[in-house]
């Protein structure tokens, strides 16, 4: 069957069938993990070259005592608890956009994770032992934020060293720490597990190290098997879909050591090397351009999209310059998907136009397939002085779909990555383009421009199997989109709206032509 289909359909196939087993992979069978951690025993940690000493990673002993939280820190968009071990415990996300679908605010962090952040753990034993009995005192047990910084100092007696911990946290969402030891012991303080809120098929989830060389190291949650060490990495986050916990160097100049290590929970333990008075940015919160860049624009790779991040952000950089003209991420998409169908349509245009120079040619085709029946070579041969004669090229049109395929799958990535279309609405019954239309009109409307698309579109099928397969595409996209997020089916459907546009206007040309052919022809 496949050898009496055109080069053009088998392109057209291959690239509906590779994208549509993309995103059913994505979303069915990528590695689930589950929404909340819990605790577990852990095995001791392996030896690294760097940190030469690697901490003990047997979780904290977890008990209500040990959770009792001794400051608040509250702003109108988050609320942050820190406990007796100096750790944030609970981290609140406050706000309309950050909602559960039960209503209640989001939680990131839960006291119940094995491992917090701003969690300290030494590599000595016995002061490892000494250190999780020893409470913190606080000097203010509630800090309310407003516009300026507040300080929160964090005392810990130990019997041969004192720890100091000072948390400056500020209302971006984004805090300052400063560790400084009486003597210095070796010790790692971590990010924390990453939020607890999407671990799903649809994007990376676990930790991402931006090492020294600007290049970022990602372990997937569950992949880590032994120890990896990064010297002089910009900085160690633990991340989900639209959430992140990081910690980085207090400035460009300042680098971190990083140690990352297996889990029985499967989140990777990330752990910086500490110093005698080591001083931190943390970020804990939405993984938002705006709230990233608020931050440091250091931590705009912690926004990533897989392997077609080097073509999705340019194209969400748009995306987002578009949204700050229009105030409309569902118009941004819909402006957006027009922008690069106009970039492309030249080939495009030459593709169709192509297509319908071979539609016209099919009857000469077919007398030569029945005249060299017995020998494909000649058969061959006359076909390709045919089309060439006609300035017909057979792969015309596969040029503009291949080009088209890295942009589909960037295009993708964005829409289901990009947390500022959580709760983003469109118009009248599109409420949220991260999630499915709970009425389904657009991936029906989807569906029915796709096979619109295909009556419109020249075919020159000979094999009536062929023809049913191209025939039940649209169905199948139909009924697979049905779940997928309101935002990417728009876009697929403005992309099938350009299309239509497109072919007609090509198909009216040939008819014009054909047309004025005619004329010339009973005039003569």
């Amino acid at each position: 069957m496949l050898d009496n289909m055109s080069a053009q359909q088998r392109v057209i196939l291959a690239v509906s069938l590779a994208f549509l087993f993309y995103v059913l992979y994505t979303y069915f069978f990528a590695p689930k993990q589950p929404v909340s951690t819990q605790n577990a025993t852990q095995e001791q940690s392996i030896a690294g070259k760097v940190p030469s000493e690697t901490p003990d990673v047997k979780p904290t002993p977890y008990s209500e005592s040990k959770d009792e939280v001794i400051t608040y820190v509250k702003s109108n968009d988050f609320e942050i608890h820190v406990d007796k071990m100096g750790r944030i415990s609970k981290y609140f996300l406050n706000g309309e956009n950050y909602k559960d679908d039960n209503g209640q605010r989001i939680q990131l962090i839960d006291s119940s994770f094995d491992l917090l952040p701003l969690e300290i753990r030494f590599s000595d034993a016995s002061l490892y032992k000494e250190a999780i009995e020893t409470p913190y005192i606080a000097d203010i047990s509630e800090i309310s934020l407003k516009d300026e910084p507040r300080t929160l100092t964090l005392t810990q007696k130990l019997s041969d060293i004192e720890v100091v911990k000072k948390i400056t946290f500020t209302k971006d969402k984004g805090y300052l720490v400063e560790i400084s030891l009486s003597q210095y012991r070796n010790y790692f303080i971590s990010p924390g597990f990453r939020p607890n809120q999407l671990a799903d098929g649809y994007a990376f989830h676990g930790a991402i190290i931006k090492k020294a060389d600007g290049s970022l190291a990602k372990i997937d949650d569950g992949d880590l098997k032994k120890q990896e060490d990064f010297t002089g990495a910009i900085f160690a986050a633990a991340s989900d879909r639209y959430y992140t916990t990081l910690l980085a160097g207090i400035n460009a100049d300042e680098s971190i050591d990083v140690s990352v290590l297996p889990s029985a929970v499967k989140d990777p333990n990330i752990f910086i090397r500490g110093k005698e008075n080591l001083k931190l940015q943390g970020y804990i919160g939405p993984k938002s351009r705006a709230a990233i860049y608020a931050m440091d624009e250091r931590f705009d790779d912690v926004i990533e999209y897989g392997f077609f991040t080097l073509l999705s952000k340019p194209i969400f950089s748009l995306l987002y310059f578009i949204h700050s003209k229009i105030g409309n991420w569902g118009w941004s998409i819909v402006v957006i998907t027009i922008l690069i169908r106009l970039v492309l349509y030249p080939l495009t245009y030459r593709g169709m136009v192509s297509m319908n120079k071979i539609k016209e040619l099919m009857p000469k085709v077919k007398e030569l397939q029945e005249r060299y029946k017995d020998d494909k070579q000649k058969l061959n041969i006359h076909m390709m002085d045919l089309y060439k004669k006609h300035g017909a090229n057979p792969m015309g049109g596969c040029l503009p779909i291949l080009l088209q395929i890295p942009i589909f799958f960037a295009i993708y990535r964005v829409l289901v990555n990009t947390i500022e279309l959580k709760n983003a609405e469109w118009i009248l019954w599109v409420k949220d383009l991260a999630v499915m239309d709970p009425y389904y009109i657009l991936p029906i409307a989807m569906g029915l421009t796709m096979f619109l698309q295909q009556k419109i579109t020249p075919t020159n099928f000979t094999d009536p199997t062929q023809e049913k397969i191209m025939k039940l595409l649209p169905l199948i996209f139909t009924v697979f989109f049905l779940w997928f997020p309101a935002g990417l089916t728009l876009y697929w459907f403005v992309n099938n709206l350009f299309s239509i546009a497109q072919q007609m206007y090509v198909n009216r040309i040939f008819k014009l032509k054909k047309i004025t052919a005619e004329k010339e022809k009973a005039q003569s």
